[in-house]
């Protein structure tokens, strides 16, 4: 039997397209650029397969969450972690979609932080960087932050994001340009300025591997899951939908996850054709190796900036609404808290893009950790948890799929995390793309 409906404080006003841009665009993010590193160290077979795997456990992850929302009438993550958990639950739930967002909008910060210069710089008409203060990458984020991010922070609703969500998605199918270079970038590479990269090209860097093993395969499923993780925005995206269903929410999740799935699988394919073994963790760097100047890069890398910078706010909002969770339970809306928590989230995060130098490792962990938690973790255990064991048993079919769907995620943090422990003992370098 079904549970009942959701009740809502307010009567959603989102359309079903506006809440797909808004659910796409809280799954794609700067992973985006290191999906063609990745295949290049997966082959082409096994990461169509990693990739089908992620996105068919991310839609039955959200059928979990929607299932559990349903039954007992909640729309928000934390109160599912109070309900299933008691308060320890909401804490658990709160801290680890702070943490993992926080994450993702430092990782979309590292991006205006060094793509910026080099669109600025290639405007410029120059081919190495200058020392001015508009070079410098800590400046523009500040002004970044300051001037775009912040207004469409302090927007009451997420569904007023709708329109920069759509705007920023366009910006990223525009990314699948960079197929076209496929087609005028010869391999072995040609260097600006040089006749080749390197004289003696080694055996089979200009060839395709459709299946393939390394010490960087180890980092391929963070990279992927981090890549469709949407789970907190689920939730507050119902919300805020007009004319809600389970159903009708699951579609959205259902087009949304497939559209990201499409993208991912073209660029990161064509990025790989293009480079082979020369890929490196940030596709457009290696680009930047071919043609600093070139035109259709500068207009990518511009529309990669547009779509992380707008992407920033949709992000704050489920934090926002996990700290109000914790700190303020029950109270009513007020601008004094809207606005102070953006301010200092938005604050925190510039401190961290501006004074830690290397975040990848941070990424390595967190990606191991928060992405496997909120994708497989609690959605597998709420359900268990919240579904009455009058409606399905634990013995019943759901709730032994829903118990290996935790175990699953479980097995994985732990591989993870033993993969990136391994690395960092053996003091290997490595890059790793982040969400």
């Amino acid at each position: 039997s079904k549970g009942p409906e959701l009740c809502l404080p307010f009567e959603g006003k989102t359309s079903f397209g506006m809440s797909v841009f808004n659910l796409s665009n809280a799954i794609m993010g700067s992973g985006i650029l290191g999906l063609s590193y990745a295949m290049s160290n997966t082959g082409i077979i096994l990461f169509l397969v990693l990739l089908t795997c992620i996105a068919c456990l991310s839609c039955y992850s959200v059928h979990l969450l929607l299932r559990s929302a349903g039954v007992v009438g909640i729309r928000a993550y934390e109160q599912l972690g109070l309900r299933a958990f008691g308060q320890p639950g909401k804490i658990l739930a709160g801290v680890i979609i702070t943490l993992h967002n926080i994450g993702a909008m430092s990782s979309y910060l590292f991006i205006v932080k060094y793509e910026l210069p080099l669109v600025i710089q290639t405007f410029l008409g120059h081919t190495s960087p200058s020392q001015d203060w508009y070079m410098n990458g800590n400046y523009l984020i500040i002004i970044v932050t300051t001037c775009i991010i912040l207004p469409l922070a302090l927007m009451k609703h997420l569904g007023y994001l709708g329109y920069t969500s759509g705007f920023s998605l366009s910006c990223m199918v525009f990314f699948l340009s960079v197929i076209y270079k496929k087609f005028n970038i010869s391999c072995p590479l040609e260097a600006f300025g040089n006749s080749t990269v390197d004289a003696a090209v080694p055996e089979g860097t200009c060839s395709a591997k459709y299946f393939t093993i390394n010490q960087e395969t180890a980092y391929t499923i963070p990279i992927l899951a981090f890549a469709f993780v949407c789970h907190p925005e689920v939730l507050p995206i119902y919300t805020e939908l007009s004319n809600p269903t389970k159903r009708r929410m699951q579609n959205i999740g259902n087009v949304s996850i497939l559209g990201m799935f499409v993208m991912y699988f073209f660029t990161a394919v064509f990025g790989y054709l293009t480079f082979y073994g020369n890929t490196e963790a940030e596709l457009l760097h290696t680009y930047s190796k071919v043609d600093p100047l070139d035109t259709l890069i500068l207009c990518v890398r511009l529309a990669v900036l547009v779509a992380v910078t707008l992407t920033v706010p949709v992000v704050l909002f489920p934090i926002r609404r996990a700290l109000l969770q914790l700190l303020f339970p029950g109270k009513p809306f007020h601008w004094a808290r809207h606005i102070a928590i953006a301010v200092c989230l938005l604050f925190a995060v510039n401190l961290l893009v501006i004074f830690v130098p290397n975040i990848r490792d941070i990424f390595g962990i967190t990606g191991a950790t928060t992405a496997p938690t909120l994708i497989f973790i609690l959605p597998g255990l709420f359900y268990i948890r919240i579904v009455p064991k009058t409606e399905e048993p634990m013995t019943s079919r759901p709730k032994i799929q829903a118990a290996c769907f935790t175990s699953l995620g479980f097995i994985f943090m732990i591989m993870s995390l033993t993969f990136i422990g391994i690395d960092w003992t053996s003091g290997e370098q490595r890059s790793l793309g982040g969400h």
